[in-house]
C-alpha cells in the first residue's frame, strides 16, 4: 500500500499517528455527549412535564442522553437569557413559551435577550389553548350570556381571577375585552394558578382565565364550566366547549406554546439534525396522545422556518395589547 492510499484509508493526527478515517469522522458527529434542555419554570409544571417527555424520546432517537435543567424565575426570562448566551454547539437548548418569548420579552424595561434574534428555532412542539371558565352558580353560563351581562352591568363591576398581573391570563383577558368590542372586566390577580382556581371553585370570584390543563378535569366533574376555548378550533379533549370565534368574536385566539430553540449561531447542520429528531418524536402517536393528555395540541410538521414565523406572529400579536396597558417589568 503506497502512502497516498494509506492516507486515504487513515487520518493523520498531530505527532504522525494514523487513525482510521471513519473513526475520525465518527468523532465529529453530532451529538457525541449529553444535551441539556433548559426550562424556565419549576419542576412538575406543565412546561417541565412536556420537556421531560420530549427529552426522553429525543434521547432514544439521537443516541445520547437529553437532560432537563430547571432554571425558574422572572417568567422564564432567566433561563432564556442564559441559553441565549450559551455556546452555540447544539448541546444547550431551551423549551420556550409565550410567557418568556412574547409577553415577558415585551414587558422588560431593559431586555436581557432578543426573543427572535438571539435564538435559532428548531421546532414548535405544541400549543396550549387559553380558556374562560365560570363558577356553576354564576348567572352567565355561556359566552353570549357573559357578553350581554358585561354590556348592561356597570363597567368593571364583573371580576375575573388570573394567576397574576402581567401573565398570559391577564393579557388574554385584555385581548378578549378588546376583541369583544370594548367591554370591561376587573382583574383579581393571585399569586399563581392554584389560589386563583381555588377561589373560583369556592365561588369567591365568578370567572377564571387559564389553560385547559388547569381547568379541564374540574369542567368534566361539573365544579366549573368552561364557556369558551380561545383556540382556532375545538379541542378533541373537550369537544363540547365552543371557540370564541364560533361565538362571534373574530380573531379571539390566545394560547401559550412550547418551542424548542438553540442559541443563535448554532450550525445549520446541527439544527437540521435536531429538527429531524423532533419530527420523528412528534410523529409518534404515543407522544401525541401524551401531549393531548396534558392539554397540549401537538404540532407534528414544524420546521425551523415555520417556528420562527409563528414566534414572530405571537410577538406581534401580544405587543400592542401589552403596550396599551402601560405595564413594564425590570
Amino acid at each position: 500500500m503506497d502512502r497516498r492510499t494509506l492516507l486515504a484509508t487513515f487520518g493523520a493526527v498531530p505527532g504522525g499517528t494514523l487513525i482510521p478515517a471513519w473513526t475520525a469522522q465518527a468523532q465529529g458527529a453530532f451529538p457525541d455527549r449529553p444535551i441539556r434542555i433548559v426550562v424556565g419554570f419549576s419542576a412538575g409544571g406543565p412546561t417541565d412535564i412536556v420537556a421531560r417527555r420530549l427529552a426522553g424520546r429525543l434521547g432514544g432517537v439521537l443516541g445520547q442522553p437529553v437532560i432537563v435543567e430547571n432554571k425558574p424565575g422572572a417568567s422564564g426570562t432567566i433561563a432564556s437569557a442564559g441559553v441565549a448566551r450559551a455556546h452555540p454547539d447544539g448541546y444547550t437548548l431551551l423549551l420556550a413559551t409565550s410567557s418568556s418569548h412574547a409577553i415577558a420579552a415585551t414587558l422588560m424595561r431593559r431586555p436581557t435577550f432578543d426573543p427572535i434574534g438571539d435564538f435559532a428555532p428548531i421546532a414548535l412542539i405544541g400549543e396550549v389553548p387559553m380558556v374562560m371558565a365560570v363558577h356553576p352558580a354564576f348567572e352567565a353560563q355561556s359566552l353570549p350570556d357573559l357578553l350581554e351581562l358585561l354590556r348592561r352591568a356597570p363597567r368593571g363591576s364583573v371580576t375575573y381571577a388570573s394567576s397574576g398581573v402581567g401573565g398570559i391570563a391577564h393579557f388574554t383577558a385584555e385581548l378578549f375585552m378588546r376583541q369583544a368590542g370594548g367591554v370591561l372586566m376587573t382583574q383579581v390577580p393571585y399569586r399563581g394558578a392554584g389560589p386563583a382556581l381555588q377561589d373560583l371553585l369556592a365561588g369567591h370570584v365568578p370567572i377564571y382565565i387559564d389553560t385547559f390543563a388547569t381547568t379541564l378535569n374540574h369542567h368534566r366533574e361539573g365544579r366549573l364550566r368552561i364557556i369558551a376555548n380561545f383556540s382556532r378550533t375545538r379541542s378533541p379533549a373537550a369537544p363540547d366547549v365552543p371557540t370564541a370565534i364560533e361565538l362571534g368574536i373574530p380573531d379571539m385566539v390566545a394560547n401559550t406554546y412550547n418551542a424548542l430553540l438553540a442559541p443563535a449561531g448554532t450550525p445549520q447542520a446541527i439544527i437540521e439534525t435536531l429538527q429531524r429528531a423532533v419530527r420523528r418524536v412528534a410523529a409518534e402517536p404515543e407522544f401525541q396522545d401524551f401531549l393531548r393528555s396534558v392539554s397540549v395540541e401537538p404540532v407534528a410538521n414544524s420546521t425551523p422556518a415555520s417556528t420562527a414565523a409563528y414566534m414572530r406572529g405571537e410577538l406581534d400579536k401580544w405587543r400592542p395589547i401589552i403596550q396599551a396597558t402601560g405595564m413594564t417589568m425590570e
